[in-house]
């Protein structure tokens, strides 16, 4: 068997290192990527079997470029997979807590863990990356600094964990898609991913939607995103319960080719089953 080979965004830590190894086990093998495109681009000259897209963050929203790049791919949705993310502070070996006066970390993670922050009076210092942030504290410590990653990313730049599970809210969980070339097997519970672009008409909206409302198909995800190549004229993103397979499925699609401008199947492929209970709320 072929080894599995993973591309993702980051440096070697990451939390989409942390998900490729949730879905595929430690014995794949992680290959990280400076940008996006150049995940892509691995995929294209043969150097990895599947990528790991991140779409939406619960607290962020979509990761609005992943659908860009959704939209000019050709590569299929094989599974989805939801990360719980947790932050933890942590910093060179011998640095006390009470060293400690700036924290550097991506954006995102450092206004997740805000009111810790202003809790301990530590200044934040914006870096490009939270595993990043880890491995370059690592090899270059500063006086009274320490970052902000996950716990996998201290461990491997050994860096010593001074608290764990900081963030200011619990329910933070990222979803990302496995992609590769080919189609993947019906599972016990499925999703399909499509995106379409609707008539200019009255009413075009309601009635696309409609085909999937009145087959009792449950839509788990709608969002609009502007079409590049036609201004003001958007595309929605799509995702719903169920299977291509699934003869409701198929006549939903059927007629939602015949009501759209236009139809693309990002994949139809097993996924997370999600709930209220699941995330603890």
């Amino acid at each position: 068997m072929d080894p599995i080979i993973v591309a993702f965004q980051g440096v070697l830590g990451a939390n989409s290192e942390l998900a490729i190894r949730q879905h595929f086990g430690d014995a794949v093998e992680a290959y990280p990527c400076h940008t996006l495109n150049d995940m892509f681009e691995a995929f294209y000259a043969g150097k990895v079997t599947h990528c790991l897209l991140p779409v939406e963050n619960a607290l962020a929203g979509a990761v609005n470029k992943a659908y860009e790049l959704l939209m000019d791919s050709d590569l299929r949705i094989q599974a989805d997979v939801i990360l719980h993310v947790h932050h933890a502070l942590v910093a060179p070996v011998g640095v006390e807590l009470a060293d400690i006066k700036y924290v550097r970390s991506h954006p995102q993670a450092l206004a997740q863990c805000e009111q810790y922050l202003k809790r301990n009076h530590f200044e934040s210092v914006e870096w490009h990356d939270t595993a990043g942030a880890a491995a370059d504290l690592a090899n270059a410590p500063e006086p009274h600094t320490a970052a902000i990653a996950n716990e996998y990313a201290g461990k491997m730049y050994n860096l010593q964990i001074l608290e764990s599970n900081i963030e200011d809210v619990q329910y933070n969980f990222t979803r990302f898609f496995v992609l590769g070339n080919d189609d993947p097997p019906k599972g016990e519970y499925n999703k399909t991913s499509i995106v379409f672009a609707t008539r200019h008409r009255p009413a075009a909206l309601y009635e696309c939607l409609g085909e999937f409302a009145s087959r009792g198909l449950n839509l788990t995800k709608i969002e609009s995103r502007p079409r590049r190549n036609r201004p003001w004229e958007p595309v929605f993103y799509l995702d719903f319960e169920g299977h291509w397979q699934d003869p409701q499925c198929q006549e939903a699609l059927s007629r939602l080719l015949q009501r759209a401008s236009f139809v693309k199947m990002l994949g139809s492929y097993p996924a997370v089953k999600t709930s209220r209970e699941w995330v603890g709320i």
